[in-house]
């Protein structure tokens, strides 16, 4: 069974760390999705992966918290740090080479990032996970996958979700939304579709890079989308 993809940025949002808890990590879901991924490692597919940290902080509105905007993203930085290190120690305790990588200099716990030597991981068979999103706030972790993805050139945004793909509506709150298998770019827009936020979509739709939006909390889907298989949505 040969891979479709050569090299892949998997994208997960900080939520599904979170498994059926309503705050932090579950060791559970960084185990299964460790196994997921040695799997396709096994393969020779190179990963890459950026965090999201909406289960540590997600950037509340500023008249909540009075918190502003830019010190809140921050925060939110430094939250999919810390999911970072998690999965890198469940990817090593499963026995995986792993390397942590951060747009904000923390040289203690993390490379910083070099474009260069993240692509010099990888084909070195070293999963690389980019931590801090793109270092500016104003920019969401979908944004900094996209633009992540398109630096190393990866062939395709894997965007692992708690549904299994983009549908006409939002599936836990209309029973009768539908799921697309296959849908372009210009008709996500059109039909107003959050499959990923516009700069995030903009950019992977300018540089031609297709986004896999499927349901990374079912063992073994990981495997099947990368051999090729229809699961999830492809937007192209």
């Amino acid at each position: 069974m040969l891979p479709k993809y050569k090299r892949i940025l998997l994208k997960l949002s900080g939520e599904s760390l979170m498994g059926n808890k309503n705050f932090g990590l579950d060791s559970e879901v960084i185990a299964q999705y460790a196994q997921d991924i040695k799997q396709i490692t096994e393969m020779g597919v190179q990963v890459a992966i950026v965090i999201g940290g909406g289960n540590i902080y997600r950037g509340m509105n500023e008249a909540e918290t009075g918190i502003e905007r830019a010190q809140g993203d921050y925060m939110g930085m430094l939250a999919t740090v810390i999911n970072g290190m998690a999965l890198q120690a469940g990817l090593e305790k499963a026995g995986v080479y792993t390397r942590l990588q951060s747009a904000i200099k923390m040289e203690q716990i993390a490379e910083p990032y070099i474009r260069r030597r993240a692509m010099r991981h990888l084909e070195k068979g070293r999963v690389v996970i980019f931590g801090a999103g793109t270092g500016n706030p104003y920019f969401t972790t979908d944004t900094a996958g996209s633009l992540r993805a398109i630096e190393i050139k990866a062939d395709v945004i894997l965007k692992g979700t708690r549904v299994d793909g983009v549908y006409t509506a939002d599936p836990e709150k209309d029973s009768t939304a539908t799921r697309f298998g296959k849908i372009s770019f210009a008709e996500c827009i059109s039909k107003n579709l959050k499959v990923m936020d516009m700069t995030a979509f903009t950019l992977c739709m300018e540089n031609d890079l297709p986004i896999v939006v499927f349901d990374m909390n079912k063992p073994g889907n990981l495997l099947r989308v990368v051999t090729g298989e229809k699961v999830g949505t492809l937007v192209s």
